[in-house]
């Protein structure tokens, strides 16, 4: 662990001050990395407010200064949502579109001069490494919410697991009208769902794990294994001693993760349908 902090503080250093993160105007465009990072979200397409705090992670007082201060330069307008007045909404003003132009153009070549010494391999190992270093701490810091099992975020979340059950089981999949589990999460990145989970009660002390997903572009960082642990924290403040899950025979990644989580393999406890291996773990 002391490795990898060391390892991982040493990057940051290098990376922020070679990208002029350090610098009090980024890229000599006249303002602040934050700044510049906000033109760049609201894009060319404007971006609803809410969707600015929870993509960027922002405190509310802090985001409603930036924006502040970007309609001060006359780069942003802040106006109620049409659909939603409610809401407000972002949008680039014409001198902010071209800045955000500018922000694009200027961050295109100073990472052509980062990576011009390099050689093709060398390039190839960078991106490889970087492409690694960007799924881990995504997937270790992405939130794992608790959300109503029955209302948007949920339903959409499980939208894509049934999409993909669809895809990979050999006769297809039909969901039919499921019914919601006692709790769900979802984990969020960039406004999309990337994992999601329920666990619900199907006996005294016994918790079972539903309609577990990890996006497929997500798999192998451990957010599966995290959402796991998660949702077996669930269960046991929830009372449940043991949990237990059912899956498919196809997806041989989620049977692996279980077996690595410390299930074992038991009869058939359910009338699913679609579910041919049968699994238990006691919890602590």
């Amino acid at each position: 662990m002391l490795s990898t902090i060391q390892v991982l503080r040493r990057f940051n250093r290098t990376y922020t001050q070679r990208i002029g993160v350090l610098d009090e105007s980024f890229l000599g465009l006249g303002l602040p990395l934050s700044s510049a990072r906000l033109v760049f979200e609201i894009g060319a397409e404007g971006a609803g407010v809410g969707d600015l705090r929870s993509r960027l992670g922002l405190d509310s007082g802090y985001l409603s200064r930036l924006l502040r201060s970007l309609e001060e330069r006359d780069l942003v307008t802040v106006e109620p949502d049409p659909a939603d007045r409610r809401r407000r909404t972002a949008i680039l003003s014409p001198s902010g579109r071209r800045l955000l132009e500018q922000l694009e153009q200027r961050s295109e070549d100073l990472a052509h001069r980062l990576v011009a010494p390099l050689t093709e391999r060398q390039r190839a190992r960078l991106s490889e490494a970087l492409g690694t270093a960007d799924l881990l701490v995504r997937a270790a810091t992405v939130s794992l919410d608790e959300v109503d099992p029955a209302g948007s975020r949920a339903t959409a979340a499980m939208g894509h697991y049934f999409a993909e059950l669809d895809r990979r089981f050999p006769g297809g999949f039909d969901p039919g009208a499921p019914t919601p589990p006692d709790s769900f999460t979802v984990a969020t990145s960039d406004g999309r769902p990337v994992a999601c989970g329920g666990v619900q009660q199907i006996g005294a002390g016994i918790g079972e794990v539903k309609r577990m997903w990890v996006d497929p572009a997500w798999r192998g960082a451990g957010l599966g294994s995290r959402l796991l642990r998660h949702l077996e924290g669930v269960a046991a403040d929830a009372g449940h001693r043991v949990v237990r899950l059912d899956t498919n025979g196809t997806l041989s990644e989620a049977i692996a993760m279980y077996e690595r989580a410390g299930y074992t393999s038991i009869e058939r406890y359910n009338d699913n349908p679609y579910a041919e291996l049968f699994f238990e773990k006691a919890l602590p």
